[in-house]
């Protein structure tokens, strides 16, 4: 009898264990829809965006959605391109770095305001400044040297305006690291002038975190294609037939039920969006060697 107590208790803790072996193989298993965005912000405010847009993703689409932050625009499109992320949100030209970095990938949505998005240049209260060749011997900054909004079409505008960002500032121009930085830096006399995403100084000028005694916007920049998720060619192959799909409609179904996260995006709606929307700003990245053909 005794006997029989031993193997029951013996033939319990293997099957227990089976049980807690097969549990933690299966976590081990599970995969993980992970996502990035480029830091155009401050850390806070990207992991209150990406919080809220994680725990929506994963239930709509029954997997466990993480996001991976990054140090800057370029180490995003590195993870991107070792698969450490399978979608992120890009800026215009870091999302073309991307697709070029992995073949087969993406651009599957963007905000409406993105198919006319702007630059703004800014400059310090009460300098005569009122056109862009008006910088020429100003202390100027632009914002990451990977950014579509803070750095690429501005110069390019710039250039066609006859003013060169090589050698018509006051020193060479400064790269703040991202939109928020730039118009604190000009606010603070750092810099004289400077220029970033319309969405990020119009925010902050309305909900009066920019002194606009100090610091006043001056020319906004013709319209071009910007910010966009791109995802990974090999969606399927990793989390099965469709799930590309189930992805790119779980972005464009976002409505008033999840107004907080579309607010944190600047935007109501996202919107499909393909390649080609990018070619332009592929070709102005080719023209000043910041992409080699």
């Amino acid at each position: 009898m005794r006997m029989s107590i031993v193997k029951f208790w013996v033939l319990l803790g293997v099957v227990v264990l089976g049980i807690v072996l097969t549990a933690c193989s299966g976590s081990k298993d599970e995969k993980v829809f992970r996502i990035a965005g480029i830091p155009d912000q401050n850390a806070s405010t990207l992991a209150q965006k990406y919080d809220s847009l994680t725990s929506y993703l994963s239930r709509e689409l029954d997997v466990t959605v993480e996001f991976v932050p990054t140090v800057d625009y370029a180490a995003t499109v590195v993870a991107f391109k070792r698969g450490d992320i399978q979608m992120a949100w890009f800026g215009g030209l870091t999302g073309v770095q991307a697709r070029l970095a992995a073949p087969g990938s993406v651009a599957i949505a963007q905000r409406p305001r993105d198919a006319a998005f702007h630059s703004k240049f800014i400059v310090r209260s009460g300098l005569e400044v009122d056109s862009l060749q008006d910088l020429a011997g100003l202390a100027f900054t632009f914002g990451s040297e990977s950014s579509t909004s803070g750095h690429l079409m501005p110069r390019h505008f710039l250039l066609e305006a006859g003013v060169d960002p090589k050698t018509d500032f006051e020193g060479l121009a400064n790269f703040s690291g991202s939109h928020d930085k730039t118009w604190a830096l000009v606010e603070s006399g750092a810099f004289q002038a400077g220029v970033l995403n319309e969405a990020v100084w119009d925010k902050a000028v309305e909900e009066g975190r920019v002194d606009t005694s100090k610091v006043r916007e001056f020319f906004v920049t013709p319209a071009y294609f910007d910010y966009n998720w791109t995802a990974r060619g090999d969606l399927d192959a990793e989390f099965g037939d469709g799930f590309a799909d189930k992805v790119r409609d779980a972005l464009l179904a976002m409505d008033g039920d999840e107004q907080d996260v579309l607010d944190l995006f600047s935007t109501d709606s996202f919107i499909a969006s393909d390649n080609d929307n990018y070619r332009a700003i592929q070709d102005v990245a080719e023209s000043l060697g910041i992409i080699q053909n």
